[in-house]
């Protein structure tokens, strides 16, 4: 699918969730039979790996840099099971804990992580992972980061109601006065044992959800950046190494080129990216672009960043896309010091 139609699909679904319209079809009735025979054939085989609970990252990182009279800065994790850094067996190999060190070290300010993500979680269970942050203390997130999406797809949920409750989030977070950078779908193409037409039908699928996401995320004020294929390259030359035990989720790797890539996007958000930074560079195919746009062109180029800029045009609001240089975390990532308690 080229950027172009891959923009108006888009668009079609954001609208429908911004205006309550009926869902619009991933990959088409046809493919809907095929698609579920072979996900139930590839689910016999996803999975079946030893794949414990997330390991638990919540707590303090970048303690040495604790200055007094200086809050830490508060990062929150909501979403699925890539969120919640399931397939891994270590605190310090989540996403979270690898944000939160990259954070603390660009900040040189501590960070407190909390992570409400919950695996097999889809975009309308966002709904409570909010309230659950807003409601257990009176300070607001300075950052939250989502990753959703994929079980949206799997489950054949209608992407204008997967969007809606995304962009819903978004919006009570932003005006809570937290920083919002989701992380869109996947690409559910590069899971190692789906076969053909399903791994064709799943990336297109996944490409779709994540251009409407980037819409409707941006549109309510928040960041996105592209996993998509991020990971594909790679899963499809090493899936031992890149895939975790379960042959579904990242492995300590995989979550670490994700979260590299998501790494100075958070930064950005919070201001802590040198100006010049900030300005589009040609050079790198950067620019403004009516949001419908820039979300496709995220979509098909993974690790792309899109952010509000002009709020009106002549083809509705403009967006800025930019991309970024994926940035080296701090050696080892770290342990969080303590436990993230509600309301601490």
């Amino acid at each position: 699918m080229s950027s172009m139609s891959r923009a108006r699909v888009a668009r079609r679904i954001a609208a429908g969730a911004a205006y309550g319209g009926g869902g619009v079809g991933l990959v088409g009735v046809v493919g809907a039979g095929l698609v579920l025979a072979e996900l139930r054939m590839a689910k016999r085989h996803v999975g079946n790996g030893h794949s414990p609970h997330p390991p638990r990252a919540e707590g303090l990182y970048g303690a040495g840099y604790t200055t007094p009279g200086e809050p830490p800065l508060r990062l929150v994790m909501l979403g699925d099971s890539t969120a919640a850094g399931q397939g891994v067996r270590r605190s310090r190999e989540t996403p979270g804990a690898l944000l939160a060190s990259g954070l603390a070290a660009v900040a040189e300010r501590p960070v407190v992580l909390r992570n409400v993500a919950l695996p097999g979680a889809r975009s309308d269970d966002l709904d409570r992972q909010v309230a659950l942050i807003l409601g257990e203390s009176g300070l607001v997130p300075d950052i939250c980061v989502i990753m959703v999406g994929a079980n949206d797809v799997t489950h054949r949920m209608p992407p204008t109601r997967s969007v809606r409750h995304l962009s819903g989030a978004v919006r009570r977070l932003r005006t809570a006065g937290a920083e919002v950078v989701v992380g869109t779908c996947p690409d559910l193409g590069t899971i190692e044992p789906v076969q053909q037409p399903l791994r064709w039908l799943a990336r297109r699928a996944s490409r779709q959800l994540a251009a409407a996401q980037t819409i409707g995320a941006v549109e309510q004020g928040g960041r996105t950046v592209s996993l998509g294929d991020l990971l594909g390259p790679e899963f499809e030359a090493n899936p031992r190494e890149l895939f975790g035990p379960d042959h579904y989720h990242p492995s300590a790797e995989g979550y670490a080129t994700a979260a590299m890539a998501v790494l100075p996007t958070v930064c950005a958000a919070l201001g802590l990216w040198p100006a010049e930074e900030e300005r589009p560079d040609a050079s790198r195919r950067e620019g403004f672009l009516p949001v419908a746009r820039a979300a496709a062109e995220a979509a098909g180029e993974a690790g792309t960043e899109v952010a509000a800029a002009l709020p009106t045009g002549p083809r509705g609001p403009w967006a800025l896309l930019k991309r970024r240089r994926r940035r080296r975390l701090p050696a080892g990532g770290g342990e969080p010091v303590g436990v993230v308690r509600p309301g601490a």
